[in-house]
């Protein structure tokens, strides 16, 4: 059951940080998810590494996620076109 939750809160997470990041037309619900997903881990990952711990719960890991998968579009729109916006 926690994994179907995992995989809602990421692909909330991920269409989030799509709409921010301004790619929402660009994705699928998919690609969405699979963004959510990896940006959980790497919010994850990043966020204790300078202090920031959210605690757990769906709260925290929504936020995680968000605050992770807004980087990994980051990340990927300076790979592809070269900029950060």
């Amino acid at each position: 059951m926690n994994f179907l939750i995992y995989l809602i809160v990421g692909g909330i997470a991920g269409w989030l940080a799509s709409i921010v990041m301004k790619r929402d037309g660009q994705q699928g619900i998919i690609l969405n998810v699979i963004v959510g997903i990896i940006g959980g881990f790497l919010g994850g990952f990043l966020l204790p590494m300078v202090g920031l711990g959210l605690g757990g719960g769906t709260l925290g890991f929504l936020v995680t996620a968000f605050i992770g998968a807004v980087v990994l579009l980051l990340i990927v729109n300076l790979v592809t076109r070269g900029r950060a916006t």
